[in-house]
């Protein structure tokens, strides 16, 4: 769902720039109004740096078109450019594939950490690290599904919040969601001081579980 809402922004930001280019001499449209290319540029720096983020290959090529000219309206050719080579990468895989890799490990890093963390006899602090990994996580699965992180208010959801959404938009199954459930009950104990309420052998179930659940529903 998230590759889709991507690649409609992505394709009407390159309809326009065609329907333009329809009814001009110039690739970089500089025989039409001043005002209509600088909105679709900015339009499609904004669309690169929300999709990608701002240290990604696709920005810091932005970036490198900005610097050789801060007029962007100059550079409408170079920077749609840059839009349909985002698009393309979309389409085939390339820039979801990347995204999940990096999650993945930064993730199985942790709870690794977590691990050496209850093998050593920090018991407490490896749940909170572990549940910390799997509220980021879950962040990280409502971003890709477009489900949003703020209530109603703008304040920032809970991850019990989030694991109900999740599981509405058939992200994961009723059983992973009671899962997840229990999983946040045990990281708000270590959170909140009850350490006498389980012990170093559930922690060790729970940081393998999370890492079976990030696997499985990759972010």
């Amino acid at each position: 769902m998230n590759n889709e809402f991507h690649l409609n922004q992505l394709n009407r930001l390159l309809e326009k720039y065609h329907e333009y280019r329809r009814t001009s001499e110039y690739n970089d449209l500089s025989d039409k109004p001043k005002i209509d290319r600088q909105s679709l540029v900015t339009s499609s720096i904004a669309a690169i740096h929300r999709i990608t983020g701002e240290n990604s290959t696709y920005s810091k090529e932005i970036n490198k078109i900005q610097a050789l000219n801060p007029h962007l309206h100059k550079h409408t050719s170079d920077i749609l450019g840059v839009v349909s080579s985002l698009k393309d990468d979309i389409e085939n895989g390339y820039l979801q594939s990347l995204v999940e890799l990096v999650h993945s490990n930064v993730f199985s890093d942790f709870l690794e950490m977590s691990n050496h963390l209850n093998e050593t006899g920090y018991k407490d602090a490896a749940a909170v690290l572990a549940g910390s990994t799997l509220e980021n996580h879950l962040k990280q699965l409502a971003t890709k599904n477009n489900i949003d992180l703020l209530d109603a208010k703008g304040n920032p959801k809970k991850a019990s919040n989030i694991n109900v959404e999740l599981t509405k938009a058939n992200i994961y199954e009723k059983l992973d969601n009671k899962n997840v459930t229990a999983w946040l009950d045990l990281r708000n104990k270590a959170a909140h001081g009850n350490y006498d309420e389980y012990n170093s052998e559930q922690v060790k179930l729970f940081i393998s579980s999370i890492q079976d659940f990030i696997t499985r529903h990759k972010a």
